[in-house]
């Protein structure tokens, strides 16, 4: 299982799981409350707990970004000529 998927579902799971223990214990009357205070809940405990899931994320992210083929023809063109309207920028 790819690591962003894993980690999404493991985010998901530390807002519903808490949305669907506040509906039933107190009911659907304050719905809009308790959908709230579940996405506070679940956005502190996957910053506490989902630090290595999200570090793997992180890394495969940078792998595929790292992995993006070469620019050939037109496009290496297109690049060159942005790289150095970018470096004269600087100077």
């Amino acid at each position: 299982m790819p690591a962003w998927l894993r980690y999404t579902i493991l985010r998901l799971l530390m807002i519903v799981v808490p949305l669907a223990v506040l509906l039933i214990a107190f009911g659907p009357h304050y719905w809009l409350v308790w959908t709230v205070a579940s996405v506070v809940a679940g956005f502190a405990l996957s910053y506490i707990f989902l630090r290595g899931p999200r570090e793997a994320m992180a890394l495969e992210l940078a792998r595929r970004r790292e992995a993006k083929p070469e620019a050939k023809g037109d496009d290496a063109a297109e690049d060159a000529e942005i790289e150095a309207s970018l470096h004269h920028d600087d100077l």
